[in-house]
């Protein structure tokens, strides 16, 4: 009788749930649940690019309309769903114009290097004469076996995917301008605590400051970039200046790489044409060192301390972004990084990989403490909102 009293009582439903998981166990439930959202982003790729482009364009222009929608004239008030509209039919009309350059270029393009088409192998393959008959007739070889045309019709037909990439983006930016008035609203009823709301809120208006001091910035300096590219190839009276300079603008906004292949490209259009080593070291040295300087004075000045990503983190983001969503992804990359670092900050587990993201080890944003009540142990509501509470979080508290 003592003996069968001794025995533990069996374990409970409840006493099952409580214990602690295997961390083996967590790693695997962790790789499974990347693995399948990462094949929703794969296959879902052309909505989630057109709703991410949406978003970064509704946050460069948010605050304009929230100044335009406070212009008065006379006795009348610009009242908020005018100025919505107006960004709204300004926005689709400037990416439906980008369109239509972007794709007469392509055309232009395609239909020129076509012709250049039997000229490029022979001219890439003497830049190896050099190393002896041998070296250059198996890079004229290589050359040749490369189905240049094929590469450049599908390029052509991934260009025209951008017309209906407009349409859906603009779609995205006019619900979140309609939306954007609820949005601290149900920030406050998603979290059922406004000091929380209140932090999530400065944490997304942190991230939506740095990117867009980014993407600003980087749009200044690429076009500068380009405009110099093109007078460049102006006066060495050289053929796709426009195009040249146009792709030098966007592919300076892949940092690290984009400069290297613009540069790159720029050399081999001009050697392609002249056939011409001096001029062609010429071209390369002057854009080389137009790039230099942007990229490595102008840019990092005007930019400051909004972008403290790590160079290594950056190339990583690339190649993922690159693999999961292609050249779109890798235009996105740095946003997105700049993001993930925000937010992973004010997490306790994952701040280690804010830290790895980070230059300096330091990934905390330019918005105040979020972590600590304001004087009188108040803080300030979210906007559209109106109480006034004790937060609760403390010193330390993240989100």
């Amino acid at each position: 009788m003592e003996a069968l009293m001794s025995h533990d009582p069996p374990p409970t439903e409840t006493t099952e749930r409580q214990r602690p998981r295997d961390p083996l166990h967590n790693w695997l439930l962790g790789i499974i649940a990347f693995g399948i959202v990462l094949f929703f982003m794969v296959q879902a790729r052309f909505i989630l690019i057109s709703l991410v482009i949406a978003i970064i364009l509704f946050s460069l222009t948010s605050d304009a309309i929230n100044s335009i929608a406070r212009l008065r004239i006379g006795k009348w008030r610009i009242t908020n769903w005018l100025a919505s509209v107006f960004a709204v039919a300004l926005i689709s009309a400037g990416l439906l114009a980008l369109s239509a350059i972007i794709l007469s270029q392509a055309n232009t393009i395609l239909s020129t290097t076509l012709t250049y088409a039997d000229q490029a192998p022979k001219a890439i393959a003497g830049l190896f004469g050099w190393m002896g008959e041998d070296v250059e007739s198996a890079v004229l070889a290589s050359m040749r076996s490369a189905d240049v045309a094929a590469y450049l019709r599908s390029a052509a037909n991934q260009a025209g995917n951008l017309l209906s990439a407009t349409v859906l983006i603009s779609l995205f930016v006019g619900f979140l301008f309609a939306e954007r008035i609820w949005f601290n609203t149900k920030l406050v009823y998603l979290f059922k605590d406004e000091a929380k709301a209140d932090k999530v809120g400065r944490i997304i208006g942190s991230i939506i400051r740095r990117v867009n001091h980014y993407l600003l910035v980087k749009a200044l300096v690429s076009a500068v970039t380009g405009l110099l590219v093109f007078g460049v190839m102006k006066v060495m009276g050289l053929e796709f200046a426009g195009a040249v300079g146009i792709m030098t603008f966007v592919l300076n906004f892949l940092p690290n790489l984009g400069s290297i292949i613009a540069t790159g490209i720029a050399a081999l259009i001009t050697y392609v044409q002249v056939s011409d080593a001096v001029t062609t070291g010429i071209v390369f040295a002057v854009v080389g060192t137009i790039q230099f300087v942007n990229g490595n004075i102008i840019d990092p000045t005007l930019m400051g301390r909004a972008l403290r990503l790590s160079s290594f983190g950056i190339i990583i983001s690339l190649a993922f972004w690159g693999a999961v969503w292609g050249i779109p992804g890798m235009f996105l990359a740095v946003p997105i990084m700049v993001a993930l670092m925000i937010i992973f900050s004010h997490i306790p587990g994952l701040r280690p990989f804010a830290i790895l993201l980070s230059r300096e080890g330091l990934p905390e944003s330019d918005m105040p403490p979020l972590d600590r009540p304001t004087p009188g142990g108040t803080f300030t509501p979210v906007s559209g909102t109106s109480a006034t509470s004790t937060d609760p979080y403390g010193a330390g508290s993240d989100v």
